[in-house]
């Protein structure tokens, strides 16, 4: 591959610009979805090879002194090859905390950011730009570094890096989640009757959404996903939500977001138990076909005797909301989001989602994308 300087056809995110998401083969997860990563400062360093002088003094200088900084919390690296020489020879490995690496073999994430003409694929011939990019906490680019003759760039992006302010004020002040807590949207005496059909039937293992091999999958993975549910099948009781949705939620929602919810799907009470350490990972919940319909999530808290539980939304900070009993936390679908461990007590959540009549029709046209176990969707 050669190094170019030359911006004709290469596409590449300036700063203040969101980045594109992508799946691509990592050192982590054959499909790292890049925009779980949120939530933190990103450093990706495009090398494109690790083969030549260039790439190798990048990656010396990032298990180097460049290393101390990458802890995954505050900071998190990933490098980009295109030369699959650098997995089987083991030029580029993983390093955890803090240090992955992307196989971008067919160069799909070299070409959205930049690294590669667009419309090219990877070849000893093919031009390649190397430089770090380094994005902010909502995965936005914040800096960019290109690769210098002299390896200068390693020294401006370790002082660049050092000089970085706390991730919960990487703006310059903190950030609210553009989020609504909405109160008093269940009364007291039905949420402890939701609490008591949960007691009195148990509770199935919850799954979540994976997209693989283009079908919807349900997958059960306890260490990203601990929470039990029960399906409400109450037809009158169904409707009594129903009511308080309507009611109480939409017009925020209408007021907020001018966005008008005339669906909802999903009529559970779910229980996040410390007894099974209940938690869930940072996760969108419409990034596959199955679930691309989903316009907001609703989070009615049905109890307050517990610790942890919490829900926060990672691009935002660590603040997590903990709604009063009979309250709502309301959110986009595509806003990174977690549950915190629960350590005492058992939470019990209702924890519907809300959409509209396009994205009715958007769901009941992903049918054929979803894999078995899915149900079929009618609008």
């Amino acid at each position: 591959m050669t190094d170019t300087a030359t911006p004709h056809h290469f596409h590449t995110p300036q700063v203040g610009d969101p980045v594109p998401w992508f799946r691509q083969s990592s050192t982590s997860n054959p499909a790292y979805a890049f925009d779980t990563a949120a939530g933190r400062y990103i450093v990706l360093c495009f090398y494109g090879t690790a083969s030549d002088e260039a790439g190798l003094q990048a990656l010396a200088a990032v298990e180097g002194p460049l290393r101390s900084l990458f802890d995954d919390d505050r900071i998190a690296f990933f490098g980009v090859s295109v030369d699959p020489t650098d997995a089987s020879e083991g030029r580029a490995q993983e390093n955890l905390p803090g240090i992955r690496h992307f196989w971008d073999y067919d160069g799909q994430v070299s070409r959205l950011f930049g690294a590669m003409p667009h419309d090219a694929q990877p070849s000893s011939s093919v031009p390649l730009r190397r430089f770090w990019m380094v994005l902010n906490p909502t995965l936005r680019v914040r800096a960019i570094f290109p690769f210098k003759a002299d390896g200068s760039d390693r020294q401006d992006i370790l002082a660049y890096l050092k000089a970085l302010p706390p991730v919960p004020l990487f703006s310059g002040f903190e950030i609210p989640a553009p989020v609504l807590v909405v109160p008093d949207v269940l009364e007291p005496a039905l949420c402890r009757r939701l609490i008591g059909l949960y007691e009195d039937h148990g509770g199935e293992e919850s799954g979540f959404m994976r997209e693989i091999e283009g079908k919807t999958v349900a997958i059960h993975n306890p260490n990203h996903k601990r929470r039990k549910d029960y399906t409400i099948e109450d037809e009158a009781l169904i409707r009594q939500l129903q009511e308080r949705v309507i009611r109480r939620i939409n017009p925020e929602i209408a007021k907020v977001h001018y966005f008008r919810p005339t669906r909802m799907e999903r009529y559970i009470v779910s229980c996040y138990a410390a007894e099974d350490g209940g938690h869930f990972r940072a996760h969108r919940d419409n990034t596959t076909r199955g679930t691309a319909h989903r316009r907001f999530a609703v989070s009615i808290n049905l109890n307050d005797a517990f610790e942890g539980g919490e829900v926060s939304f990672p691009e935002y900070g660590p603040r997590g909301y903990k709604a009063p009993v009979g309250g709502a936390v309301v959110f986009s679908c595509s806003l990174l989001h977690a549950v915190s461990r629960v350590t005492q007590g058992r939470r019990f959540a209702f924890l519907p989602f809300l959409y509209d009549e396009a994205a009715a029709r958007i769901r009941e046209e992903n049918n054929a994308h979803l894999g078995d176990g899915v149900g079929a969707y009618k609008a």
